[in-house]
């Protein structure tokens, strides 16, 4: 049996791990991106604005994790979001869709009772690497 390779992704333009996890781990040709949260990687705060703030946040830091591993949001096939208050889902979905477009990304949504730093909206993510072509 081969050997599947692993590789670590990093990327100083995302939110600096704060624990033992990585932003992104590639396995085979998949991508898995742990959950940001509305960080701003210049203040290691979380930005103003609220959940549609800290949605946008999120969803530019998955964006920076993508490109240090080669590829876009197009590449995005799973994605999941944990919301203090599920109510904000339609209002989150607003600022979603200004980063996936089209054939868009199968998605989970849950609300739960905190998340770190007292975010309002955690996004994880799963991409395939490389060219895709919608059958």
């Amino acid at each position: 049996m081969s050997t599947i390779r692993r590789r670590v992704i990093y990327t100083p333009k995302a939110v600096v791990r704060q624990g033992i996890y990585s932003q992104g781990v590639v396995v085979d040709r998949t991508m898995y991106i742990s959950g940001q949260v509305g960080m701003d990687v210049a203040s290691g705060q979380l930005v103003d604005g609220g959940v549609l703030a800290q949605a946008k946040q999120a969803l530019v830091n998955i964006g920076e994790i993508l490109k240090a591993a080669g590829c876009n949001y197009s590449n995005v096939v799973k994605t999941t979001m944990l919301l203090t208050d599920i109510n904000n889902l339609s209002s989150v979905n607003e600022v979603y869709k200004t980063f996936f477009t089209s054939n868009f990304p199968a998605r989970a949504a849950y609300q739960v009772v905190a998340l770190p730093r007292g975010g309002l909206v955690e996004i994880e993510a799963v991409a395939v690497l490389g060219p895709l072509s919608d059958s």
